[in-house]
């Protein structure tokens, strides 16, 4: 599923669950520094690593920040889409 398929379906699950009170939404992070890109070859390893030589990427403890914040908000309020991204990341 593509990212902006994950979108559609989180949105449509959040409008349905909300008289329910159960609260739906998506993180979605820009460059994290994780050893996925470690499993790249070649080129785009090559691409990969210059881009992260390029800006100063997130850390997952970065992440795990946007996930307790999401999770913590008061019950009349819910975060539908929350994007945490390098301040020099461009999209």
């Amino acid at each position: 599923m593509t990212k902006f398929g994950v979108n559609g379906f989180t949105e449509a699950l959040r409008q349905e669950l909300a008289s329910s009170h159960i609260r739906v939404g998506v993180l979605e992070p820009g460059a994290v520094k994780t050893e996925l890109n470690d499993h790249h070859k070649g080129a785009v390893r090559a691409d990969i690593e210059a881009f992260f030589a390029s800006i100063e990427a997130l850390d997952a403890d970065d992440i795990a920040d946007g996930v307790a914040y999401t999770v913590t908000r008061p019950r009349h309020a819910a975060i539908g889409e929350l994007w945490i991204m390098p301040t020099e990341q461009a999209m």
